[in-house]
């Protein structure tokens, strides 16, 4: 842990984990198959290992014993398993059943997550240990998707004031948001591919329990948004073959 910070700033990031996890375990719990909704608590427990497997890594400071070595030690043993965990699920029929029951309304929620994250990451670079850029104040414009994902949901999965397109479009732009904020977090961290924040490194994502972060929160979003874009454009192809039987 960075020791140098105030306890609430560990802490509200903590929180924010635990409210991912919550909210990722009601996506589940509501799907729409019954087989998805009994493994549930697996899930949860499965999840919950993780990042206490991260959190033991983390502490054993495995991510920040050597930066020097390529590839990064965090992108080895904590960004890949999630990144083959997502592709695992997306190439597989039964991953692809597990998908396709998940409601978007929850999926959708869950991106108010990245209001309170944002406001972390912007008190971590006021005690040094991200570079600006990495904030709203540089070029991270992550908290717009935090605060348009309610209004979304409710506006356009709930009420129907709003057209799947617009939803659609609205996924793939907060898609690019996580996207630009990923890199950007990989480029600044402590690596022999660092390209920006040398001034102040992003040395946050190699401590507990920031490093929930690149290790957790943002698989989850991501598979969350690549469902969320699966899931629509199935209905707009269902809608356009009944379309076409109309006609």
């Amino acid at each position: 842990m960075l020791e140098s910070l105030p306890l609430y700033i560990p802490l509200i990031f903590g929180l924010t984990t635990v409210l991912t996890l919550i909210l990722f375990y009601w996506a589940i719990k509501n799907s729409n198959s019954q087989n998805v909704q009994r493994h549930a608590s697996r899930i949860l427990t499965g999840l919950t290992l993780w990042l206490i497997v991260q959190a033991v890594l983390t502490c054993q400071n495995l991510y920040t014993a050597n930066i020097d070595f390529f590839p990064p030690t965090i992108l080895l043993f904590g960004i890949l398993p999630a990144i083959l965990t997502i592709t695992g699920l997306f190439s597989t029929q039964k991953g692809r059943r597990f998908i396709d029951s998940l409601p978007l309304i929850y999926l959708t929620y869950l991106n108010i997550v990245r209001v309170p994250l944002e406001l972390v990451l912007f008190c971590l670079f006021l005690n040094k240990a991200i570079p600006e850029l990495m904030t709203f104040d540089g070029r991270n414009f992550d908290i717009i998707a935090g605060i348009t994902a309610p209004i979304v949901a409710y506006l356009g999965l709930t009420k129907r004031k709003i057209s799947k397109k617009i939803i659609l479009i609205w996924n793939f732009i907060c898609l690019g948001l996580l996207l630009n904020i990923v890199i950007t977090a990989f480029l600044s961290a402590p690596s022999p591919v660092q390209t920006f924040g040398f001034d102040q490194p992003n040395i946050a994502i190699l401590h507990f329990p920031f490093s929930w972060l690149p290790t957790f929160i943002v698989p989850v979003i991501l598979f969350g948004h690549l469902t969320s874009i699966r899931r629509l454009f199935q209905m707009d192809t269902i809608t356009q073959k009944t379309d076409t039987k109309v006609v």
